[in-house]
């Protein structure tokens, strides 16, 4: 089963995606929004229901897709987790005892098909192809043996960022993560029970069909579960979050020289059992003042 957000004849909604089409799980239950259904112990039963009988309400082609959880509240992104990627900093470090992470916000997202906008401020738009999990259970200081049962489902990513500006300051890197919209994540959420053995997921990214990433999530140098006790220590996860869980190598900056993205590239991130993401990067337009 695939959930989204999305819009379609001029109001928002969220539904299941089938071969062909929607069908608007907003009109057919009394969730407001797929958080809202995420949050409810009988949401994902009430949407297979329908699922077997729901009748198709929009063309796939008659939708803009959001990011699955528009309203969620907290999007949390890790950094430094697969196993090349800390050599790629060429700093001489030791792996890493701890996983970095860092706050992104709504705003810096995109849905699929949408466009990633290229910002006048930096040359150095890059992309980052993740695997994004999507909190059902949420919970503080969960432990390690049963945090996988607080997943709800999973998703796509493509944390974009902006390097020069992840350098502006001594200690974070909000600043680059967060440009609006240089980010996607989608097109839909997998529920965990429909995406097969967590354990054998891979990614790959694309940037105009040449393979830049390639990798496993059993690289991981913080697993799933192990993300979700450490990061549930400090903050309380709640039904909707996103934890956007590492890149692989083979982002732009990491070539010699950088490729970074321009104008019409597009950039394809495919999780096998979960989905493709796929965004064109546009020039952003900025007004005159």
């Amino acid at each position: 089963m695939k959930l989204i957000s999305f819009s379609a004849a001029g109001r928002d909604g969220f539904g299941l995606v089938h071969a062909t089409g929607v069908a608007d799980l907003g009109a057919r239950t009394d969730f407001s929004s797929l958080r809202a259904l995420i949050a409810s112990p009988d949401g994902l039963e009430a949407a297979r229901r329908i699922a077997a009988q729901a009748p198709i309400d929009f063309a796939l082609a008659d939708i803009r897709y959001h990011i699955p959880v528009p309203d969620a509240d907290k999007i949390i992104c890790i950094g430094v987790n697969y196993a090349d990627r800390n050599a790629e900093y060429k700093d001489g470090s030791a792996a890493p005892g701890y996983p970095s992470m860092f706050l992104r916000t709504r705003g810096s997202f995109t849905g699929h098909g949408e466009p990633l906008l290229l910002p006048p401020e930096s040359p150095q738009f890059d992309y980052e192809g993740e695997i994004a999990l999507v909190i059902g259970r949420g919970g503080r200081r969960i432990p390690q043996e049963t945090a996988l049962t607080h997943i709800f489902g999973l998703s796509v990513c493509n944390e974009g960022c902006v390097r020069d500006w992840m350098r502006h300051a001594k200690f974070n890197v909000t600043q680059g993560k967060n440009f609006e919209k240089s980010g996607s994540i989608g097109p839909w959420i997998v529920p965990v029970a429909d995406a097969g053995s967590l354990d054998d997921l891979s990614l790959k990214t694309w940037v105009n069909d040449e393979l830049r990433q390639e990798d496993t999530v059993r690289r991981m140098l913080f697993p799933f579960a192990y993300l979700i006790s450490y990061i549930s220590s400090f903050t309380e996860l709640l039904p909707g979050d996103i934890i956007v869980t590492g890149t692989p190598t083979g982002s732009g900056a990491r070539f010699d020289p950088p490729r970074y993205l321009v104008d019409g590239d597009v950039v394809r991130v495919d999780v096998p059992g979960i989905g493709t993401l796929e965004n064109r990067v546009v020039r952003e337009t900025v007004a005159a003042t």
